[in-house]
């Protein structure tokens, strides 16, 4: 199977390029947004054909930012998914597209499931959410859509990345603790796209999926984790995680109180075991988190 990823350049195209040599039956092309801009569906077309299947990690995904650059993001998580749709229509390409667990408010307190109503609170969400519906309303088969929440990786800029930093360079950190999500491995989440590649064929249309690693934790939780394994790891690393309410750390744009998906479906109809995300972080490489060098000079 010819595959193409789009966003490549990003957390989780770069963990499929990582671990794509894993999967033998995957041919792997991979394309970020300087060669192929998914906002002009001519580059898309002609990038698109000869491929079996598109994984789109193409996204605008800079939450606060989003808030006063609404066209933009709308332009490329709306616009761009689009015509990536109507591409994959035209060429019979299946399509992984991902999303995210901001197109939900979270003020239910309990996880949600694929079909739990959508009611994003900012622009990102919103953009996100106009992705989806623009990509149901052209007739895909074999396609889906996976959100997904709390993304980490050893690649790009993440909030293990940066508490790892802050960890350097601070003796306290202040986190907040009253919102409470699922942090998920790139890499988790990668392994489990390349996987379920095979089986698409089993999807009559286009399918929504949720991932996320098993476990809930506040930011202040994540962090006190990822702040504990530093200091196991490095001797030389001291630093105190305090726990701040939402009201205290003021963003651009507001986030869910509650953000756990339900992932019942997508291990039901795949067969697939998710694992838990302390386990996860545990196994990360954490001289890819943090420059090593200087911690130990």
């Amino acid at each position: 199977m010819k595959v193409l990823v789009t966003g490549a350049g990003g957390q989780l195209g770069s963990e499929i390029r990582f671990i794509s040599g894993e999967f033998k039956d995957l041919e792997f092309s991979f394309v970020d947004k300087n060669a192929v801009d998914i906002c002009d569906f001519e580059a898309v077309q002609k990038a698109l054909q000869g491929y079996d299947a598109l994984i789109n990690c193409a996204a605008y995904t800079a939450v606060d930012k989003a808030q006063s650059e609404e066209d933009k993001a709308f332009e490329i998580n709306e616009k761009g998914a689009l015509n990536l749709a109507k591409a994959c229509e035209k060429f019979g390409v299946k399509l992984v597209h991902i999303s995210t667990d901001y197109v939900f408010d979270g003020r239910a307190y309990q996880p949600m499931l694929e079909n739990t109503p959508t009611a994003p609170l900012g622009v990102y969400g919103q953009s996100k959410l106009a992705g989806e519906k623009a990509i149901l309303s052209q007739n895909l088969a074999h396609s889906c859509i996976i959100r997904t929440s709390w993304l980490w990786s050893e690649f790009g800029a993440n909030f293990v990345k940066t508490i790892a930093r802050l960890t350097k360079e601070r003796n306290e950190i202040s986190v907040v603790s009253d919102q409470i999500g699922s942090p998920t491995n790139a890499r988790d989440l990668a392994r489990t796209i390349c996987t379920i590649l095979s089986k698409l064929s089993d999807i009559k249309g286009v399918e929504i999926f949720h991932y996320a690693n098993v476990g809930v934790a506040s930011w202040y939780d994540f962090a006190y984790e990822i702040v504990r394994l530093l200091e196991h790891t490095y001797p030389t690393i001291s630093c105190k995680v305090r726990a701040i309410k939402s009201s205290e750390y003021k963003t651009a744009a507001m986030r869910p109180f509650y953000s756990v998906l339900d992932t019942d479906k997508i291990k039901a109809y795949f067969g697939i075991e998710i694992p838990h995300w302390r386990d996860s972080l545990a196994k990360a490489n954490l001289k890819n988190l943090i420059d090593f060098d200087k911690i130990n000079a």
